[in-house]
């Protein structure tokens, strides 16, 4: 049977797309190539043999998301993996990028929560080293 062998892509619609893109860009270090996008190879996995992505649903009713963006409740969150939560999350309290004070720590990883300029909450994740 033909089957997903995983996730080819994520998109976001943006009210600013340019000045979206600034912004993830400067506080998460995101750099779009000239074709609009960025690419994430498995070779740049922090730490090694930690290369994973996850898919999975939620209920329509949900609060993991956030509040919603003004206009109506968020469809979509995405999970970014980094290699400092702490020093990342630092970085972002300068830069005044509103942070749930909500911490997690799991035995795979420490995860966070930010907002982006047009309301979206994002999912920070450090994975841990394999056993």
């Amino acid at each position: 049977m033909a089957r997903v062998t995983g996730i080819g892509g994520v998109f976001l619609r943006a009210r600013d797309p340019k000045a979206l893109s600034a912004w993830y860009a400067q506080n998460l270090g995101i750099e779009l190539s000239d074709y609009g996008g960025a690419s994430f190879l498995w070779k740049d996995e922090v730490p090694a043999t930690t290369g994973m992505t996850t898919w999975s649903l939620f209920p329509a009713d949900t609060t993991y998301f956030g509040p919603g963006i003004p206009d109506g409740p968020q469809a979509a969150m995405i999970n970014y993996r980094v290699d400092d939560l702490d020093a990342l999350l630092a970085q972002l309290t300068a830069a005044g990028v509103p942070i749930d004070p909500h911490r997690e720590n799991a035995d795979y990883g420490k995860f966070a929560w930010v907002t982006d300029p047009e309301g979206n909450r994002l999912e920070l994740w450090q994975p841990l080293p394999s056993a």
